[in-house]
């Protein structure tokens, strides 16, 4: 018996990154799907232009901006809210980017969704930092609202340390939007923390993280940092199964952020054993060498869930 034909598929992925995005090309390329780059990053990108694409995979990174492509992060918003408005099916759309675009509303969302998180006051200027930090406990975190790849934050041990980097203008940089967080920063047990992979709002993989000293880049598509010396972080990543109530909590809470795909991250506090969630990442960059790092593929599974929508509107 011969198998049904493919429906054919017009697949558009957004992004300003095509390292990253390179094993998710290869993939659709290997199934031999029609899709397109839509690079935001180059001068020709038009926001208002809606091709007939039977779904966008918005791939566009917070830390775009950090890489020389503010334009592109900030005209992505309007970009999304063309394509919905047209009737494309969008993964990680227009809803799901603004919390990728903004710690302040994540930390609106996990207070409103009662998850154990890191305490942490919303500023909205340099001024303000001192007064947030006034009933946290040190230390704390400086963190700029729009962020990504861990650009932008810095810690401070004592408010003392804290009051000197504002009097000397430190922080007067918080990044595009000019907000941000202080934040406490927590003990995390065994000096590592837990990402945990969400698709389709079922558990994908997780991997623990180890910290390093003075880095908060956390980003598991480029974990090895050049800058700190490390040059293979085969000893930095592995792969992980959390207790499932907290793979419940994470898809819970990136279900609250209308993302399809994304990964939220916990760390156990060394002082209470309890988990606190503090980051969601709306946009995945899955971790280098997955295979021998979780056992698998997981771009093979974004282009199922990718082909599997696109079909749905084609078959509609």
């Amino acid at each position: 018996m011969t198998e049904p034909e493919r429906p054919l598929v017009s697949i558009a992925v957004l992004h300003e990154h095509p390292q990253w995005n390179a094993p998710l090309f290869g993939e659709l390329d290997r199934r031999g799907l029609e899709w397109s780059s839509i690079d935001a990053s180059i001068p020709e990108f038009d926001p208002t232009f809606v091709g007939s694409w039977d779904v966008l995979v918005n791939r566009m990174s917070p830390s775009a901006w950090t890489r020389g492509h503010m334009t592109a992060m900030l005209l992505t918003p309007e970009f999304l809210r063309n394509v919905e408005s047209a009737g494309v099916p969008v993964i990680n759309g227009s809803a799901s980017y603004e919390f990728e675009l903004s710690k302040r509303k994540q930390l609106d969302l996990l207070r409103r969704e009662r998850v154990r998180h890191p305490e942490g006051r919303p500023i909205l200027n340099a001024g303000e930092i001192l007064g947030a930090a006034i009933d946290l406990t040190f230390p704390v975190l400086v963190k700029p609202n729009i962020g990504g790849s861990g650009a932008g934050i810095t810690e401070y041990q004592t408010p003392t340390e804290l009051a000197a980097a504002v009097d000397a203008g430190l922080l007067d940089d918080l990044g595009p939007d000019g907000t941000g967080l202080v934040q406490e920063k927590l003990a995390a047990r065994g000096n590592s923390i837990v990402r945990i992979e969400i698709l389709g709002g079922k558990f994908l993989y997780a991997i623990r993280l180890q910290l390093q000293p003075g880095s908060f880049n956390l980003c598991p598509a480029d974990y090895c940092d050049p800058a700190q010396g490390i040059t293979d972080a085969s000893d930095l990543v592995k792969g992980y199964t959390p207790p499932d109530h907290l793979i419940d909590e994470a898809a819970r809470i990136l279900e609250a952020t209308s993302a399809d795909l994304g990964g939220v991250e916990y760390l156990v506090n060394d002082l209470d054993g309890d988990a606190y969630f503090y980051d969601i990442n709306a946009l995945s960059n899955f971790v280098a060498d997955a295979p021998n790092v979780v056992g698998f593929d997981p771009f093979v599974q974004l282009a199922d869930f990718i082909e599997d929508r696109a079909k749905r509107r084609v078959l509609a």
